[in-house]
């Protein structure tokens, strides 16, 4: 019976052993992990926090139960020590402190990510909180319901930080997002992250960009978070939500290759350098299917599809991960922004020559009631037409995530701008116009850069 391990009972790792106990359910599959909360939406952590989710169980995407009635062994608590390549063993620390191994015939590396912790002094003090695991989050939870929380600073203008300001400003309290760049959600170029500012503000967010933070400091009257100018502000609760970095350090000990980014080095195949030892998640660089190179992009949905993959092949399967385009949105409010592919400096960077153009077009027919406007960013390459990339930001109620996947599979199978036109996408005047915007966006790219293509 073959022994297939895993490390790392998140997105990645069930996902694969769910998928060898599809191909080889004889095989045995267990499942380790340091923590207790296997399976469990992270991303869904903010809803929690603003009460739109009323209890942390509901986050998980399989109970422990489920899990284990598909043959799967959990083996939750236990701190890996070590991995040895050579023997296929790993020791883990029991809770009493004792060590024991396991034996492996393949290994899968699904150890996640880790919050960036940034050069700030004081962000151990109590009521300063990051927000990676369930256990964040219920410790979060405890703290909002033990103290009288009023005003709360959020660091960190990404979009774990954009969730948590809506959160946290549903449930009253005060918020003051600080970020260090120019603009908030520095993944979308600024002229559209400023639309997403000024949702912010109107729900009376106070938003500090050019903000960085030196210190924390803890005084019998709350927290004071003081910047490198000195200036300080108050809070009754820090938010710390500077980023993610991949959790290598067990890998890295044990021979693992890194990538360029620091993150597992993987083949399409999910294949570490090590014969047998795979990795998946974010942990791992992932293909880029336009830059056609690894990069490091850790999101949900791109662990879901690299465990599965990791798990086929450990399975005996040859399956191929077609790679990562980096489509991610987020609610803010009654604001979505929404990206996929390459921004214009992103392209240019990768060697492309890329224009962007940008258009502003109806959701659905302006007769029809509510109708409201998206701002969309479609960027192509000037040489051969091809769409590189795309933003938008629009009304929660514009489905603009929809819209953004509809791009985003545009860009999966290398269309050109112009090809978009061709798309029979669905109309009736309540959701949509004639032109899909996503098309009238196209339009106005192939008007300003290839108007003999039409």
């Amino acid at each position: 019976m073959e022994k297939h391990l895993i490390i790392g009972a998140s997105d990645a790792g069930i996902s694969a052993a769910l998928r060898i106990k599809e191909i080889r359910p004889d095989s045995a599959v267990k499942v380790i992990d340091a923590d207790y909360y296997p399976n469990f939406s992270i991303c869904g952590l903010p809803f929690l926090i603003s009460s739109e989710v009323s209890d942390w169980r509901k986050l998980a995407h399989r109970t422990i139960p489920e899990i284990e009635k598909n043959g799967i062994q959990l083996l939750l608590g236990k701190k890996i020590k070590f991995i040895n390549p050579q023997k296929r063993i790993i020791a883990y620390a029991e809770q009493n402190g004792a060590f024991s191994e396991l034996i492996y015939d393949r290994l899968l590396l699904a150890t996640g990510g880790i919050s960036l912790i940034p050069q700030i002094k004081g962000v151990e003090n109590e009521g300063v909180f990051f927000l990676r695991w369930i256990g964040d989050g219920l410790k979060i939870q405890k703290y909002l319901s033990q103290h009288q929380v009023k005003s709360a600073a959020v660091i960190g203008g990404g979009y774990i930080g954009m969730e948590m300001a809506d959160a946290l400003v549903k449930r009253g309290i005060q918020v003051t997002v600080l970020e260090y760049a120019p603009s908030v959600l520095t993944t979308l170029d600024a002229e559209l992250a400023s639309y997403i500012k000024k949702e912010l503000e109107k729900n009376d967010v106070i938003v500090k960009t050019h903000h960085e933070v030196k210190e924390i400091i803890r005084s019998n009257n709350g927290l004071f978070i003081i910047n490198k100018r000195g200036e300080n502000l108050s809070a009754d609760l820090v938010i710390v939500a500077a980023g993610v970095k991949p959790n290598i350090s067990i890998a890295a000990t044990a021979g693992v290759a890194l990538g360029i980014s620091g993150a597992i080095n993987v083949n399409r195949q999910m294949k570490t350098n090590l014969p047998d030892i795979y990795a998946a998640g974010d942990c791992a660089e992932t293909w880029h299917r336009i830059m056609r190179k690894n990069v490091y992009l850790p999101l949900g949905s791109t662990s879901h599809k690299q465990g599965r993959i990791a798990g086929e092949n450990m399975a005996g399967g040859d399956a191929g991960y077609e790679g990562s385009l980096g489509t991610q949105v987020v609610a803010v409010f009654n604001a979505v922004a929404a990206k996929t592919g390459l921004r214009e400096t992103e392209a240019a960077s990768a060697g492309f020559m890329p224009a962007t153009a940008q258009c502003a077009a109806w959701d659905h027919k302006v007769y029809y009631p509510d109708a409201r406007q998206i701002i969309i960013r479609i960027t192509g390459d000037r040489q051969t037409g091809k769409l590189l990339g795309a933003q938008m930001v629009g009304h929660r109620s514009s489905q603009v995530a929809k819209r953004i996947d509809v791009l985003a599979a545009a860009l999966y199978h290398g269309m050109k701008v112009a090809d978009i036109d061709k798309l029979d996408l669905s109309y009736t005047p309540p959701l949509s116009t004639p032109w899909d915007p996503v098309q009238m966006a196209a339009h106005a790219w192939v008007k300003e850069y290839c108007s003999n293509s039409l």
